[in-house]
């Protein structure tokens, strides 16, 4: 029978012909490593839901991030966990709470070496588990939020972090908290906004790792997963706001939010790769289902070409050893 002229299986001949034509390349500094740190403790401890995620000590933390920061990951995502709580959250803007004093661990342990992120959200510092400050009828106060939001980030901005982000899904927190960095004199704090965030059944896990206190769920400020304009319309008012880097949240279920979001905006598109994704993958491959490592590069790859510039992973140290070793 003819044969076309056409043969694309000649791109796919060797190792050495596919790394030539590759596409998509992964680059262990596009990467980013969220990690907990516990009050209190002095070991680190295991996160049942999240297979080789800790809550980390004070001076494990300083060694995992030296550790990221070995094998090339771009940054870490640092995420306090307090002994106590309380309703408005004071944890995380009092400069001495767990999170702010990890910055500066973690600053004076590597630098400039990597960028040294924080999250900014009241959740894990408030007793009722919310992103915010409660209204008298139990709604999220979203000015009242605001104010706390801005003060939290001149604590973490005076701690030394490179990039705040705000995660919360508060209408004007990024305009909010650029202006108190600025006024601050805080001028250089970058800001990675949670454009898009989703109300997502792939967070449980992360909910273990930060010990949450939930009560209800967050479906009037992050966004239905079943629509994508409103998606788009929080990007545009993020950048207009000051957005130096805007976030798509979970990243393999909302693949099209990305590619959207990318073609919509001329900042950086970064994604996070949510515990939920994480953990299914580690379960099948603890049950011999599939390749793990094969797998997870195949999903960051996946990541990556849909338009993320910057992903946020818990695999984010295998991922650059791995992508350091072809």
């Amino acid at each position: 029978m003819p044969f076309p002229s056409e043969r694309p299986r000649r791109l796919r001949t060797s190792a050495a012909m596919r790394a030539m034509v590759t596409e998509t390349r992964l680059h262990p500094a596009e990467l980013v490593l969220p990690m907990f740190v516990k009050e209190g403790l002095t070991e680190p401890r295991a996160v049942a839901s999240l297979p080789g995620v800790v809550q980390h000590s004070r001076e494990s933390l300083r060694k995992a991030a030296a550790e990221a920061v070995q094998v090339g990951v771009g940054g870490i995502m640092l995420f306090g966990v307090p002994t106590k709580k309380d309703p408005n959250g004071s944890g995380g803007t009092d400069p001495g709470g767990i999170l702010n004093v990890a910055i500066r661990d973690v600053i004076s342990e590597v630098g400039s070496d990597m960028l040294v992120m924080s999250d900014l959200c009241l959740d894990e510092f408030t007793s009722h588990g919310h992103c915010g400050v409660l209204a008298a009828d139990g709604t999220v106060d979203n000015d009242a939020t605001l104010e706390a939001y801005g003060h939290m980030a001149v604590a973490q901005a005076a701690a030394g972090v490179h990039i705040v982000g705000p995660s919360g899904m508060m209408d004007g927190q990024v305009g909010h908290v650029r202006s108190t960095l600025d006024k601050a004199g805080h001028t250089d704090v970058t800001i990675l906004a949670y454009a898009v965030k989703y109300a997502s059944a792939f967070f449980g896990p992360f909910r273990e790792a930060v010990e949450s206190t939930l009560e209800g769920d967050r479906r009037t400020y992050q966004q239905d997963p079943a629509n994508l304009r409103e998606s788009l319309r929080e990007v545009r008012l993020d950048v207009a706001e000051g957005a130096d880097i805007v976030m798509v949240k979970p990243a393999l279920p909302y693949l099209d939010v990305i590619s959207a979001v990318r073609d919509a905006v001329d900042v950086p598109v970064a994604a996070y790769q949510v515990s939920g994704e994480y953990a299914m993958v580690e379960a099948a491959a603890a049950n011999g289902w599939l390749d793990r490592d094969r797998v997870m590069l195949e999903t960051l790859h996946s990541i990556k070409r849909a338009g993320a510039q910057v992903i946020l992973t818990y695999w984010a140290v295998d991922a650059a050893r791995a992508l350091r070793s072809l």
